[in-house]
């Protein structure tokens, strides 16, 4: 996600944030109690991102050891 990790990706946007003009405080655990009715969510999320990472390592391996039998 322009370059960075995914899991760095979704923990920034997981942080309490206030708007400097508006002064609206976006709050991840609010959201997901609000909107998922799921105070868990937030957690759920960042081990479903890192599940997919290790799992498409994975994958990126096994497709390096197809192209470089030797390894």
């Amino acid at each position: 996600m322009n370059g960075k990790p995914a899991l760095d990706w979704v923990v920034e946007r997981q942080c309490l944030k206030t708007d400097k003009d508006s002064g609206i405080v976006s709050d991840a655990n609010d959201w997901a109690v609000e909107t998922m009715k799921n105070p868990r969510y937030p957690l759920e999320l960042v081990q479903r991102v890192a599940r997919v990472s290790l799992e498409t390592d994975k994958i990126v391996k096994t497709l390096d050891q197809l192209y470089e039998p030797d390894r």
